[in-house]
């Protein structure tokens, strides 16, 4: 428990610390957001607010994680780093699609199919390495089945079918959280609120793991702890970038942050789902 709450804690001031320093220097490169002339007129006074603000929530998540481990002590497990993978990856697909924004100013970076592509590749690569690497009990980050809150054991898409999946739910929740980084705090709010739910979830899979406790309403699950720590440090990057993204927000995550926080929600929790993935 000491570990969540060092990993929301130093993610939190990672994020707030840092965030100012990058509006002054996004402000000096020019790397002002671009806004859609259809949209409502009351936005274009938005015009110019500093964007890729997700590069500290990226930072805040991995420096929360970091820290946390290097006070606790507890080994790095390979659920957690899929689940920093996926969210790292999504980010760079994101800060590509804001680069190109802001050098071409203009209101559009990638287009449909190179973003389409670096998605695919990304949930691709994830599903297929999250079938692997199995523990001594023969878990495996994930679990083909169809899972609840448990695995259906009937119920199993396979190899193939999993990585599909894997590729529909990473493409419809990191698109779903871009569109809804619309409002001033919107998608941080929204997101901090999601992934403390997640780490709540992964904290209680942890006190009632099937290795741990075994007994009737046990989760037979891989490594939740350490992903409610990644959970805990997303969640923290999200408050600490509150705080500048609120209304009126004085920087933007861009598809930096809403395409990182979209890969890590899909990825976060677990399901019997073994830990790393709740589907």
């Amino acid at each position: 428990m000491r570990g969540v709450f060092i990993a929301a804690g130093v993610a939190i001031a990672v994020s707030i610390l840092l965030t100012p320093y990058l509006i002054r220097f996004f402000s000096r490169q020019g790397f002002g957001q671009e806004i859609r002339a259809e949209g409502p007129q009351s936005h274009q006074s938005k015009r110019g607010t500093p964007t890729m603000g997700g590069v500290a929530i990226l930072l805040a998540i991995w420096l929360g994680y970091a820290v946390s481990h290097l006070l606790t002590g507890e080994p790095v497990t390979a659920s957690a780093l899929l689940v920093l993978f996926l969210t790292t990856a999504l980010g760079i697909v994101g800060f590509l699609d804001d680069f190109i924004k802001l050098r071409r100013a203009r209101n559009l970076g990638l287009n449909k199919t190179a973003k389409l592509v670096g998605q695919i590749l990304t949930a691709t690569i994830f599903g297929i390495l999250a079938l692997r690497f199995a523990n001594a009990d023969g878990l495996t980050p994930a679990s083909a089945n169809l899972s609840f809150v448990r695995d259906i054991t009937v119920l199993s898409f396979g190899a193939i079918g999993f990585v599909l999946l894997a590729n529909l739910i990473v493409g419809a929740w990191s698109n779903a959280v871009n569109f809804t980084d619309g409002l001033d705090g919107l998608a941080a709010g929204t997101g901090a609120i999601v992934l403390a739910t997640y780490t709540i979830i992964g904290f209680w899979q942890f006190r009632n793991n099937c290795a741990v406790v075994s007994a009737a309403g046990c989760y037979q699950v891989r490594d939740p702890l350490d992903v409610a720590l990644v959970a805990a440090a997303a969640m923290g990057g999200c408050i600490g970038f509150l705080w500048w993204n609120a209304a009126p927000a004085r920087i933007f995550m861009g598809d930096t942050g809403s395409l990182a926080l979209g890969g890590s929600s899909p990825a976060s929790p677990s399901s019997r789902a073994r830990s790393c993935c709740w589907w």
